[in-house]
């Protein structure tokens, strides 16, 4: 399945039905009077987050929504079909937003949150309801209220508890692919990963939710390669896992590229807690790894860990500092010594 996470989506809502002007005229029958129905409501227009999605695919090969008008009213006091409304199904954790792409409408954020986009034009009065002790035989009825037309955008931020951030063959996929049951693409080249992966990360009988989204290089803020695109996806997470690649030459060059971004993209991106971690150890000796690692906690200011997917080494204590962060954050209390808080 393709990824998508904007679309730009036309939704009407149905217009209410007009009432209607009618009389009795029944034979043998001394009396009769009005008896115009009230045209129906229109129906509404809906979004729903729901289970099972992780993309707007569907949105770009649909994008008007339009639902029914009420049906009018009818002699004999009938009141008119309500119009049936229409739901727009997304994935838990997309934004709607207003046509500018600015104005924030709703963010859902859980299974089953719904929230009225476009409501039904009411029904029209029928004559019937016009009578009145002066006015016996009225014949007039309202026409039904238009309904709503307007354009919104659906912006998907994947929710995940940590997200993986670093230039571009950092080791991320890998990384994701050796403590998950995700299977993103691996290669020994630049920009493997195009579009955003989830897994399943599992820890001392928890687990919590990793994403990957492609490698930033400097200028991303600019748009530079992929650009900054896709760091809307990690804004959701409580801990941000930067991975540097250890066998490069750039150690803190390479560090502080990925922060500028964070900083340029936004500001409560780059405050979020964050650990560092020294990527692909096991390609190192003992001797440059010391000498890089010292490098790049110089950099930070704060902890490093070294790690290698290949090997294993150090993926298992990187993992609880991850969970430990996680744990804090949904409790409410500050991050621990573990997670350094620029």
């Amino acid at each position: 399945m393709k990824f998508l996470d904007l679309a730009k989506v036309h939704i009407r809502s149905g217009g209410g039905g007009a009432g209607c002007v009618s009389f009795r005229r029944e034979k043998f029958i001394e009396f009769g009077g009005p008896d115009g129905g009230d045209g129906g409501n229109g129906g509404s227009v809906w979004a729903e987050a729901v289970e099972g999605l992780n993309t707007l695919i569907d949105f770009r090969y649909q994008q008007h929504f339009f639902a029914k008008s009420g049906q009018h009213g009818m002699g004999s006091q009938r009141t008119g079909k309500t119009g049936e409304d229409i739901v727009l199904k997304v994935p838990v954790g997309t934004e709607i937003l207003d046509e500018d792409q600015e104005t924030m409408i709703a963010d859902l954020t859980t299974v089953g949150q719904r929230v009225l986009l476009a409501r039904g034009g009411n029904g029209g009065w029928g004559n019937l309801r016009f009578k009145s002790a002066t006015n016996r035989a009225p014949s007039r009825a309202n026409p039904g209220q238009e309904g709503v037309e307007r354009a919104i955008w659906l912006r998907l931020k994947l929710i995940a508890d940590a997200g993986l951030l670093g230039l571009p063959n950092a080791g991320k996929s890998t990384f994701l692919a050796a403590v998950s049951n995700a299977r993103p693409k691996i290669a020994d080249y630049p920009f493997t990963t195009l579009v955003p992966n989830l897994g399943v990360v599992g820890i001392d009988g928890k687990e919590f939710v990793m994403a990957d989204i492609p490698g930033l290089i400097e200028g991303a803020s600019e748009g530079r390669g992929l650009g900054d695109t896709f760091l809307g996806h990690v804004e959701r997470c409580s801990v941000l896992l930067h991975l540097v690649d250890g066998t490069s030459s750039t150690i803190a060059k390479d560090y502080r590229t990925i922060l500028r971004e964070l900083e340029a993209y936004s500001g409560a991106l780059s405050t979020k807690p964050r650990i560092t971690a020294l990527s692909k150890a096991d390609a190192l000796d003992a001797k440059t790894l010391a000498s890089r690692k010292r490098s790049l906690e110089k950099a930070a200011g704060g902890p490093v860990h070294a790690v290698s997917a290949v090997s294993g080494q150090g993926m298992q204590d990187l993992l609880r500092a991850l969970r430990a962060v996680i744990v804090e954050g949904r409790q409410g209390v500050a991050p621990g010594a573990e997670a350094w808080r620029p």
